[in-house]
């Protein structure tokens, strides 16, 4: 019997991002289920300088369920590493296709709002 053969991650539609009263604030794709979510620490210096806005992530969720890859694809750069920070730590609920577990590409946004 043939090895199955591995396949690379499966792409997701983007996150489509909601705004909150002055907070860090990360949405959630409805195609993935978030088991772990840990919220983005607004740096000190961005919030002193009133710099809002939303960091975009190109991110493969693993076959376990964790961020495996994560890279910037929409910049503001004093909050980039909050957001992927945060992002690394989430978890997800396995993304299985016929049953077994598959590496997922999404693209998350996080927003960082006053």
């Amino acid at each position: 019997m043939p090895s199955p053969q591995k396949r690379g991650p499966t792409r997701l539609p983007p996150e489509q991002g909601r705004r909150s009263h002055r907070s860090a604030s990360a949405v959630r794709s409805n195609h993935q289920r978030k088991s772990k979510t840990v919220k983005p620490i607004y740096p000190a210096i961005a919030r002193t300088a009133g710099v809002t806005g939303s960091v975009t992530i190109e991110a493969t969720i693993g076959e376990d369920g964790k961020v495996s890859e994560a890279k910037v694809v929409r910049s503001v750069p004093l909050l980039d590493q909050a957001a992927l920070d945060a992002m690394r730590q989430w978890e997800y609920m396995p993304t299985l296709l016929n049953g077994v577990p598959v590496p997922v590409l999404t693209t998350i946004t996080v927003n960082f709002t006053r």
